[in-house]
């Protein structure tokens, strides 16, 4: 069989690691030859693609970023291709195309699929927000990273007395804020599910400071934000490829904090660094059991479906239900985490 692979959306720790996993089990296993789309959709509708043997995914297993690129792509060149997924198959001899992204890659891929294009997709997200899998790989990497950067803020907040805010990515699903601060034991964190009030932190701060523990640490999802009337907070506009762009809660909410109670209040705004870098063991593997899933999904000709992990066995979903809905933080969760703080 001639299977495509692309990678798309925002750069993940373990994508390297798919894109080797699907070689080496399509190569291994059943003597295919894979294609690497290069940047996304955009090399599949241009026609930009390199063949991957064993030697050219040798070594890539701990890196980061991705060995074929990225890129975002307009959602008028999406609908391009999207309606012209079986001609798209036909002209690059595809029998099977393996797109490995977020919620925007895989709803691209569900278009595809249903344009009549070969399509098993694997799920990829920091941000853990896919619906029907109970993990993404690249998520716990991002904990980990967010995690150690509060541990390390906890002393150079308590050595200056302060509060620390620290921003850390999930623009509609708080699971990163929750996690990394359960883990790192932060004084608060904001999540998008809950709008939070200003006075409630004020008042942590205050107590806090009352019993002589003069610091604190808030750990705060980029998407999350003030209740109404809370405190003023100015949303983002739409980019040309339907985000929002959010305006900097982080260092917002240190400046309210510092302006409220005069105490010095710093943010942290950890961006981009959760992306990169070394994947931790746990998104290796599961990036490799996807990979290799996805080679036998296609073997079995499981089209429209994407890989997801059900408890500790990998399965296979349809696209449909996958896209349907954004997995975000239930409110028992945020109950647990309260609990701890």
């Amino acid at each position: 069989m001639r299977i495509g692979i692309l990678t798309a959306g925002g750069d993940c720790p373990g994508l390297n690691a798919v894109i080797r996993s699907v070689v080496h089990r399509a190569l291994t296993g059943y003597g295919d030859e894979v294609l690497g789309f290069e940047d996304g959709f955009k090399g599949l509708l241009e026609g930009h693609y390199r063949t991957l043997d064993l030697n050219a995914v040798s070594g890539i297993l701990a890196r980061g970023g991705t060995i074929l690129g990225s890129a975002r792509l307009e959602r008028s060149r999406l609908r391009e291709a999207a309606e012209n997924g079986a001609e798209l198959a036909r002209k690059h001899g595809l029998d099977a195309l393996i797109p490995v992204g977020g919620e925007g890659t895989l709803t691209a891929a569900r278009m595809l699929s249903d344009a009549g294009m070969p399509v098993v997709g694997v799920p990829k997200t920091i941000d853990n927000d896919i619906s029907s899998t109970d993990r993404t790989f690249g998520f716990d990497t991002a904990v980990t990273v967010a995690t150690e950067a509060i541990d390390r803020l906890k002393t150079t907040a308590e050595s200056h007395q302060r509060v620390m805010v620290v921003e850390v990515m999930g623009r509609h699903a708080g699971w990163i804020a929750l996690e990394s601060g359960m883990a790192g034991g932060a004084h608060g964190i904001c999540l998008p599910e809950r709008p939070f009030l200003i006075e409630d932190l004020v008042k942590m701060v205050e107590e806090r400071f009352a019993r002589g523990k003069k610091f604190a640490v808030i750990c705060v999802a980029e998407g999350a934000h003030p209740a109404e009337g809370s405190m003023e907070y100015k949303k983002g506009e739409i980019d040309q490829y339907g985000h929002e762009r959010f305006t900097g809660i982080g260092t917002r909410l240190a400046a309210e904090l510092e302006r409220r109670m005069g105490k010095e209040a710093r943010p942290v705004i950890l961006g981009h660094v959760q992306r990169g870098g070394t994947p931790t063991a746990y998104d290796r593997v599961l990036a490799n059991r996807f990979g290799w899933h996805a080679v036998e999904a296609v073997h079995r000709g499981e089209f429209g479906r994407m890989t997801a992990l059900r408890g500790t066995e990998v399965v296979t979903v349809p696209l449909a239900e996958a896209v349907t809905r954004l997995k975000t933080v239930p409110e028992d969760r945020v109950r647990e985490a309260e609990s701890v703080f």
